[in-house]
């Protein structure tokens, strides 16, 4: 009866930790929908943002007064 109650005990104790495993499982892929749809989601751009031209702007350094 002893091995019986132990075998209970380790089956439960499995039980709770794959249920564990499970639900922090779930919590990581949700925060990685969540931030992927963030990244994805288009950002309000006004005019100004707008560019006539697809080069990346570079803005050049002060020249030095001569």
């Amino acid at each position: 009866m002893f091995e019986y109650e132990l075998h209970q005990i380790r089956s439960d104790e499995l039980i709770r930790q794959a249920e564990d495993y499970r639900m922090a499982r779930r919590a990581r892929e949700a925060r990685r929908a969540r931030r992927s749809r963030i990244r994805r989601a288009p950002e309000p751009q006004s005019p100004e943002d707008q560019s006539h031209t697809t080069r990346p702007r570079w803005h050049r350094p002060a020249r030095a007064a001569s």
